[in-house]
């Protein structure tokens, strides 16, 4: 069995390190799986580069940057991600294509794969898995869908776009994927059942064969490790209560819950005023210097971790993460940390429920509830058997979402696929 998955880019964002996370775990169960990408940032000899050489390397480059052109130019400027298909590529004719059994699609927007790119790779006569890491693809643009529900039928008047009509270009869009999706068959993975429930409620998709896997990561490298070492490592108080949170931009931003986090901190330090330097709050990631917002404890910011053994370091230092998305698929930061034993207080919302059992290894807030956030992270500040809560998110991870586990449910979903094809 030979798999090849397909991204636009390697290792950058939730769908790179899940497909390259994917594709190692395969190949440990004995799998060829490799991994092709439309655009490289830098070389990575366990990565096909699909745009290789200077001249194709920079004509995908200013693809991207059209796209993002176009983006500014129709869409109003909201923190809701949409992409707009205009350039991409046909891939159909590759040899790396035509030497594999089975093709893995995970994240193909920014100039990849555009709808009738995709329908090509139907000449292949080839099984097509494609895991769906956003809402993009039934969509008629957007990533991140929050409360609009016009997925549901054909997309149009678009909230996003600057000129909403119910033949605009979100429509237009929809379209466009309607005629491509007729012509190639393909399997879903979703990897939450939030997406999975989305999926069966839109029109473009709803009828498609679906299953519910989830994403995985290397168990070896995000383990638990000595709280005391790792506070070491980093510099941090070894007697304080840790709070930790990744991705901090800025009071405006509104995919990750920035504000309502603020607020949560906020009231969690009056309740706890007296033992508010005992309290200190730990941010890794992008930061926007210009809009930081206050906090209300001693406020340590680490920079972007791209080292995935320091960023388990970083996991481990905490005594709880905090994780605030208001609509996230299955995001890695909840999974990373819960695979080195730490808890996460995290809103109700998306995949979050498949990783955080509710004052079992973390918990669960009320949706845009930044007083049950409070109450959450107040929880995890009284709660008397932290250690019990560490042990149940390390055995979560294992039985559900290591390499293992994950790995043997794609090789099932693979082996029925091509015994199907095998026999039409």
């Amino acid at each position: 069995m030979k798999i090849l998955h397909l991204n636009t880019y390697a290792g950058n964002g939730g769908a790179g390190k899940a497909s390259l996370r994917l594709s190692k775990a395969l190949q440990k169960q004995g799998i060829q799986s490799e991994v092709a990408v439309n655009f490289l940032f830098k070389s990575n000899p366990q990565v096909h580069n699909l745009s290789k050489g200077f001249f194709f390397k920079w004509l995908t480059a200013v693809g991207i940057l059209l796209e993002r052109l176009a983006n500014k130019i129709f869409v109003k400027h909201l923190p809701i991600p949409f992409s707009i298909p205009l350039w991409g590529k046909n891939i159909s004719s590759r040899e790396i294509l035509e030497s594999v059994d089975l093709i893995h699609v995970h994240w193909i927007n920014h100039a990849f794969l555009r709808p009738q790119d995709l329908a090509k790779l139907a000449r292949l006569n080839k099984p097509i898995v494609w895991t769906f890491h956003d809402s993009n693809a039934f969509t008629g643009g957007c990533h991140v869908r929050y409360s609009c529900d016009h997925y549901e039928l054909e997309c149009g008047n678009c909230p996003v776009l600057k000129n909403s009509n119910p033949n605009d270009l979100s429509h237009r869009i929809w379209k466009q994927k309607s005629e491509a999706y007729k012509q190639i068959n393909f399997t879903i993975v979703a990897p939450s059942r939030w997406m999975a429930e989305s999926v069966s409620k839109s029109k473009l998709l709803k009828s498609r064969p679906k299953i519910n896997i989830p994403n995985t990561l290397d168990t070896g490298i995000f383990k638990p490790f000595s709280q005391a070492e790792s506070r070491k490592i980093l510099g941090l108080s070894p007697g304080k209560f840790i709070l930790m949170s990744g991705f901090m931009p800025s009071r405006k931003d509104q995919h990750k819950g920035t504000s309502y986090l603020i607020e949560g901190l906020e009231t969690f330090a009056n309740e706890h005023h007296l033992e508010i330097e005992n309290i200190e709050l730990v941010i890794f990631g992008n930061r926007d210097t210009r809009n930081l917002p206050e906090f209300p404890f001693k406020t340590t910011f680490l920079g972007t971790i791209s080292n995935e053994d320091r960023l388990a370091i970083c996991y481990n230092a905490a005594d709880v993460f905090l994780a605030p998305s208001l609509e996230d698929n299955l995001p890695y930061t909840v999974l990373e940390c819960l695979a080195c034993g730490t808890p996460v207080v995290a809103f109700n919302t998306g995949g979050i429920p498949d990783m955080v059992e509710h004052k079992i290894n973390g918990y669960l807030a009320e949706h845009r509830s930044s007083a049950d956030l409070a109450a959450g992270i107040s929880w995890m500040f009284k709660h008397p058997k932290k250690e019990l809560l560490q042990a149940n998110a390390r055995a979560h991870v294992m039985s559900y979402f290591s390499e293992t586990v994950v790995a043997n449910r794609h090789v099932e979903l693979y082996n029925s696929l091509l015994n199907d094809h095998v026999s039409a």
